[in-house]
């Protein structure tokens, strides 16, 4: 597909094959130097671990297009040290940040044509990976790891943007404690296929899991962190050991309290307390941020600021994080990364 034919103001959260991607191979103890590739298709053993037992990981990250025109990245550190912790957490070889960050720049040089133009809302998403290869049937750490890294233009993960959608609470678990919650593995996301699958058919956007210990705090919603904002405007994420620590979740605390001058806390927050807070939302790097319209927990919409409306400090927090990547908003120092 050449870019001269996209849509960018249609475009989903969907594959689509660019030019080039980044591909490094992990053997006898160190990582080669990496290439670009033409080629989408990996051709790895049958007795691939990653196949197997699902030693994998992946990131998620995106490029901008600034409106003179500039390309940059959002904090794409942190996405390294978070893999870093991933591979630590399954056993897998780190890439160095060094590395991840050059590959990523590398790719987005090679694809500038997919970078969307400035204003069209859309963005370049970046998905780097490790795998673990190789001649492997024990249950035990592979022989050999790929490091790749391929990217594709996407626009909203949740259709219309930035409008309110509604969520349901599940009665299934996302992760266990003490197990891989934390880590962005695959199987965190296999294990939550159905409960998706679930609150969907019930015409929900997706559904709140709850912390797997009691059934009575709010972790993650889908597969993005949740926040709310308090009656007294204090903007609260949930604290716990098996949500995934969002780039995008962090941001917000920073930029809440010294952009926003709120208040911003990391806390405990139980499913029966909803009242507490006048706008809540979901936020992660597909989805930027989703305004939470209302939560279905048994059997009973809890509606924050408006099932169609965006409250005003969900809206001046997505206007800021959105100002900084696109450019528009000189960011904390260190966020932005420019690709040369």
């Amino acid at each position: 597909m050449s870019n001269a034919s996209i849509d960018w103001s249609q475009l989903g959260f969907s594959y689509m094959k660019t030019p080039y991607r980044y591909v490094s191979m992990w053997k006898d103890g160190k990582w080669d130097k990496g290439k670009l590739t033409e080629d989408n298709r990996l051709a790895i053993s049958e007795a691939s671990s990653a196949l197997h037992y699902g030693q994998q990981c992946f990131e998620g990250l995106k490029a901008y297009r600034t409106k003179s025109g500039q390309i940059q990245l959002f904090r794409p550190d942190q996405n390294a040290k978070r893999m870093q912790k991933s591979c630590q957490r399954i056993l897998m070889p780190e890439v160095s940040e060094e590395q991840f960050i050059d590959a990523c720049k590398e790719v987005v040089k090679a694809n500038s044509d997919y970078v969307p133009p400035y204003g069209t809302g859309a963005t370049l998403y970046l998905r780097p990976f490790v795998i673990g290869v190789g001649d492997n049937l024990g249950v035990k750490p592979a022989p050999e790891y790929i490091f790749c890294v391929f990217c594709l233009p996407v626009g909203p993960y949740f259709k219309g943007g930035l409008a309110p959608v509604n969520f349901t609470v599940s009665d299934y678990d996302r992760a266990a404690p003490f197990g891989t919650g934390a880590a962005k593995v695959g199987g965190n996301y296999a294990a939550s296929m159905q409960p998706h699958a679930e609150a969907v058919k019930k015409g929900f956007a997706d559904c709140i899991y709850l912390d797997p210990k009691t059934h009575s705090k709010i972790e993650e919603v889908g597969a993005a962190n949740f926040f709310g904002i308090t009656k007294d405007n204090v903007f609260v994420t949930p604290d716990s050991p098996s949500i995934l620590p969002s780039i995008t979740k962090y941001s917000l605390l920073y930029l809440a309290e010294h952009y926003l001058n709120l208040k911003a806390e990391e806390r405990d927050v139980y499913v029966d307390r909803l009242d507490e807070f006048a706008e809540a939302g979901a936020c992660g790097t597909a989805a930027v941020i989703t305004p939470i319209g209302g939560i279905d927990y048994k059997d009973s919409l809890h509606v924050f600021y408006s099932e169609t409306e965006v409250g005003p400090i969900t809206k001046k927090l997505y206007e800021t994080l959105c100002g900084i990547q696109f450019g528009d908003i000189e960011g904390p120092e260190g966020w932005i990364c420019p690709v040369k």
